[in-house]
């Protein structure tokens, strides 16, 4: 029998029973597009935290508050970061090939204007944010040096938090909003950065004088026991990439001295790159897509299961027709042929399916949040296309061995 002769025959047998094939593939359409969706879900989280950490450059850098992990931690108080620790490492004799410091404090606090209210995160910080982030206002201006000095009650918002809190031809800036209840007046709106839909939406934000934000907004936490201010980050821009690796180097020195870090494991902050930020995304977020891929894949052996299932209850079926092509010259590789390429179809047709079943997934979660870009990637097809084949040929194996295998004298005696 030629290959064209058992496609045919196993055409015929998934549409003599059109009804219980449709239910088989079932478990594999469910299995493929979830695959698909969970796939494209996970490299659309990718690419766009990629594209986020890609826009504030490699050469800026993050100094953190980090609660120490070596032997004498227990022991060990640890100090925050604080004003003073910001403006040593802006000094250029202490720390070379800085072009921009910006400590920030930061608290989310309730913004209202009107009838309108929203919890906004709300930064504390110095003229010099808008130099380290690249990021400038649209309208009007950012915070001054005398805003600083003065603890004005000023703010500049980011230009989704102006949407939400100011009705539609509004102007923004002149007007007040109230922050924790304390009037500030709007001096300027963000340029829009991108980004939101359904996640963390960087235009969401307020930005006030740091002295304000520490002596007004801040709590406790604020102020160290020595009475200095605390920050809750230190920003660094360096001059350009070929500086972050001894700047950053630098910066740790100054800190190790300033902390009084006398062990490795004591250290009570920590600078981090851009770079390295986008490295650790992306590492959990390929694991977060491996994860779900494998719970996804567990319906596809549940699926497979379901075709063998099927494809024995048709050996089982058609015992008697076995017999009879036995009985009449039929070999054992023809009838394996036939029952793995039955067993073949129902997977690949089922793949086929939940690929186009996956993509419509992408396609309405794209629109649904536009900043992931959800695609159907050419390796994401061709694995869903290869997994349900091979869940076709494996599941297929035994029932159409088992079918092969008959002694045509008693199949052909089978009731």
């Amino acid at each position: 029998m030629n290959i064209l002769e058992a496609f045919r025959l196993a055409l015929t047998g998934l549409l003599s029973n059109r009804l219980r094939s449709i239910l088989t593939m079932l478990g594999i359409i469910i299995g493929v597009s979830a695959v698909i969706a969970l796939v494209s879900f996970g490299q659309g989280i990718q690419n766009y935290i990629v594209n986020t950490f890609q826009s504030l450059g490699s050469n800026l850098m993050f100094v953190l508050p980090m609660t120490p992990s070596g032997p004498n931690a227990k022991t060990i108080k640890a100090k925050p970061l604080t004003m003073d620790d910001a403006k040593a490492i802006a000094n250029p004799l202490e720390v070379s090939g800085v072009a921009a410091v910006a400590p920030i404090y930061s608290i989310y606090a309730t913004v209202v204007v009107n009838k309108n209210s929203m919890v906004l995160q709300v930064g504390g910080s110095t003229p010099e944010w808008q130099v380290a982030r690249e990021w400038y206002p649209g309208q009007g201006r950012f915070i001054e040096d005398g805003d600083v000095s003065t603890s004005a009650h000023v703010v500049v918002l980011g230009s989704s938090a102006v949407k939400k809190l100011f009705d539609p031809g509004d102007e923004p800036v002149g007007q007040d909003v109230r922050i924790n209840n304390i009037p500030f007046r709007v001096i300027g709106v963000l340029e829009t950065k991108g980004g939101g839909g359904g996640l963390a939406d960087p235009d969401q934000i307020a930005i006030v004088p740091i002295t304000t934000a520490l002596t007004r907004l801040g709590d406790a936490r604020a102020r160290t026991s020595s009475g200095a201010y605390a920050v809750s980050a230190i920003v660094v821009k360096t001059i350009s990439d070929k500086d972050t690796t001894p700047t950053k180097k630098a910066i740790e020195r100054l800190l190790l001295d300033r902390h009084n870090v006398e062990y490795r494991g004591d250290e009570d902050f920590q600078v981090i790159t851009s770079d390295q930020i986008l490295s650790i995304f992306g590492n959990i977020t390929g694991l977060l897509t491996a994860f779900l891929s494998l719970i996804a894949g567990i319906s596809l052996i549940v699926g497979g299961i379901g075709v063998m299932n099927i494809m024995l209850v048709s050996v089982t079926e058609r015992t008697r027709e076995i017999g009879l092509r036995k009985a009449v010259g039929a070999r054992y590789l023809d009838l394996m042929l036939q029952f793995l390429i039955e067993s073949v179809m129902l997977s690949v047709i089922g793949g086929m399916i939940g690929i186009l079943l996956g993509a419509l997934v992408a396609f309405v979660a794209t629109r649904a949040i536009p900043s992931l870009s959800l695609s159907l990637t050419l390796p994401a097809v061709l694995l869903a296309t290869g997994v349900s084949t091979a869940i076709g040929i494996f599941f297929g194996i035994y029932p159409a061995s088992r079918a092969a295998s008959m002694n045509p004298i008693e199949a052909l005696r089978y009731e």
